[in-house]
């Protein structure tokens, strides 16, 4: 997804192709291995969760702990892209999960958990029921117009920002302001408030700099300006803070301006994460290095397990996956269609667009040009690919 909604891909318990509809698995002997986690021991973050770990072991039933351990976990898969953090944290709650009496922090790692497998009505239902009981929690407001962007529900959002602007601070409400307005319409007007955000809170944590620089790229990138765009990744990437949502968001830029070569240097070392080992596996395509489909072979292995657990977390990589590396026009298209059904971003949009033209399919890309119109999206590609679907035969 554009903006930090992509940071909410979903990820599950156990091993890299564990099964999404289980319940996290729970060992009777709390010294059984189940499997390494890659981190070293001296690793800072390695002896922070042992920690962790100790505590909730000792007081099981302190909510504070667990969530704390959760959501240090969340934290991991969201800047790793590796799915096992997921689930642990997910059974890190497994005491609270299905209670409604749950604790805020509970619940709002419950929300955070939920919204990561993708299921966006039950977070919205937890971050509703954290946002009751503490509505100056800045926090939820900002996840839920991430949701509500997602699903291209752009007064919600609009809604979100605005407790924002009761409860939090002003930089926080004109982030999320500007990040709504750069999805209808107003990339300019946002991107000129996003950057002097940026240029005001001189305070901000380095995870929180790079966020209004990827947000920044993105916005540029569709008012046109490839330059700026690519002046403003290099500068996420300059902070040195592991983030796989700027790492796919560079990497398709990339890929888009003829610079495959560039992408495996970028993400070396990233093979666990789905959404980047597309981006390797379309760079070896379009490059044709020997042994290129090694990545390819990986990742079709990921997709026909998923397939086999009904799991549909990538569709749109998968779909990205079938129409530019297999070929495969009609079952991208099918793909696409399914995705945008639950999510309504601009890559959702674009891959749908590309597919309905592959599929020679005019019909199938006539959401994407409905949403197009009515929100006002401004995006050059988007808008080639509307007037290539337009000169199809109807």
């Amino acid at each position: 997804m554009s903006l930090i909604a992509r940071n909410v891909v979903a990820f599950l318990l156990g091993t890299w192709l564990s099964a999404m509809q289980a319940a996290p698995y729970l060992p009777s002997d709390d010294a059984k291995v189940l499997e390494r986690l890659p981190l070293k021991a001296t690793d800072p973050m390695a002896r922070e969760l042992r920690e962790l770990r100790a505590r909730v072991a000792a007081n099981p039933d302190d909510p504070d702990q667990a969530a704390t351990l959760a959501r240090r976990y969340f934290r991991l898969a969201m800047a790793e892209g590796d799915p096992r953090y997921v689930g642990y944290g997910e059974a890190a709650l497994q005491t609270w999960w299905a209670r409604t009496d749950a604790p805020h922090p509970v619940v709002k790692m419950r929300a955070l958990l939920k919204q990561y497998k993708h299921d966006f009505s039950g977070a919205l239902t937890d971050f509703a029921l954290a946002g009751q009981r503490d509505p100056s929690d800045e926090e939820i407001w900002s996840w839920r117009a991430a949701l509500h962007i997602v699903q291209a529900d752009y007064l919600e959002a609009t809604n979100d920002c605005t407790m924002l602007k009761r409860h939090a601070s002003q930089v926080g409400w004109a982030s999320c302001q500007a990040w709504v307005d750069g999805m209808i319409g107003k990339a300019s007007a946002a991107y000129a408030a996003m950057a002097d955000v940026y240029a005001r809170d001189t305070t901000a944590a380095p995870s929180a700099r790079l966020w209004t620089l990827t947000r920044l790229a993105e916005l540029a990138l569709r008012m046109g300006k490839a330059v700026q765009a690519e002046a403003h990744f290099k500068q996420a990437l300059a902070l040195r803070v592991d983030d796989q949502y700027l790492l796919a968001a560079y990497a398709d830029f990339l890929l888009d301006h003829g610079r495959a070569r560039e992408v495996p240097a970028l993400l070396k070392g990233w093979t666990k994460s789905d959404i980047l080992l597309l981006r390797l596996a379309l760079a070896d395509h379009v490059l044709q290095l020997p042994g290129g489909g090694a990545h390819a072979r990986a990742l079709q292995s990921r997709f026909t397990a998923a397939a086999m657990r009904r799991d549909t977390l990538h569709l749109q990589e998968e779909a990205r996956f079938r129409l530019h590396i297999l070929g495969d026009a009609k079952r991208a298209l099918a793909l696409a269609q399914e995705n945008w059904a639950a999510q309504r971003e601009p890559r959702d949009a674009r891959v749908l667009f590309e597919a309905a033209i592959a599929a020679r399919d005019a019909q199938a890309g006539k959401p994407v040009v409905s949403w197009l119109e009515s929100s006002r999206h401004e995006d050059p590609v988007l808008q080639r690919l509307a007037r290539e679907l337009a000169n199809l035969p109807q």
